[in-house]
């Protein structure tokens, strides 16, 4: 977002459309568009699901530009936590103090690492705003994690595309169409951000999700903070 130069809706509008058009294609070409995959206990699951995944790229890329993206994302990254407590309660599933105490070495270590700079907190109002934007993006991830985690026998690659699919109809009415990027660099930011990190992404997430317990996909989950702290240091400084 912060390279695109484009508002949140319009980021997470186009990475709806490009992300979808990808996802189309590989459904296609898997034969995941037939009747036999859905009825209308998935449908609802996955249109519940969708809102909350959109909501969260929304309150996520919205954080951004207002506290960094270190600390943004170290915010988010309390989402282990509250899928952890949702998977128990939903899931009936348990919770050991061992998994507790590895996740709080995991936070604390994560918090150690980020450093917020005088800069962004010379507007104290944005900043704490930044950081409730970033728990609702966390909370909205656990539990569309958690709605994924009840469609098992559905494809990831047909919950993927159904999701950004919801996500371009309920975004389409918000967009700037009078503000999309100007520059070929923009387009291209964009373009990868549907490509990549919706098409491709979300389908290996997705079959995790799937496939793993609820507290080894919110440990695994520590590995994204790593990566968003080491490119924001060498994209943003």
């Amino acid at each position: 977002m912060v390279s695109s130069g484009q508002t949140p809706w319009n980021v997470v509008f186009f990475r709806c459309v490009f992300g979808g058009a990808t996802l189309i294609a590989v459904c296609a070409a898997l034969g995941l568009l037939r009747r036999a995959y859905f009825s209308w206990r998935m449908m609802g699951l996955v249109a519940l699901g969708g809102a909350a995944v959109v909501g969260n790229w929304l309150l996520l890329f919205a954080s951004y530009s207002r506290a960094s993206i270190s600390m943004a994302t170290t915010v988010y990254n309390t989402q282990p936590f509250m899928l952890v407590v949702l998977g128990a309660l939903v899931l009936r599933e348990r919770i050991t103090a061992s998994t507790l105490a590895w996740f709080g070495i995991a936070f604390m270590g994560l918090v150690m690492v980020v450093r917020v700079e005088p800069a962004v907190l010379a507007m104290p109002g944005r900043y704490i705003e930044g950081i409730a934007y970033a728990l609702g993006a966390a909370f909205l991830y656990a539990v569309s994690s958690i709605i994924t985690k009840r469609l098992k026998g559905t494809p990831p690659q047909l919950i993927a595309m159904l999701h950004v699919l919801l996500g371009v109809a309920m975004l389409a009415p918000f967009v700037r169409f009078d503000q999309t990027p100007a520059s070929a660099s923009g387009w291209a930011d964009l373009v990868a951000l549907g490509i990549v990190n919706t098409g491709l992404m979300y389908v290996l997430l997705y079959g995790t999700i799937q496939k793993l317990p609820t507290a080894m996909t919110g440990a695994l989950s520590f590995i994204y903070p790593v990566v968003a702290i080491v490119v924001d240091w060498l994209a943003f400084g």
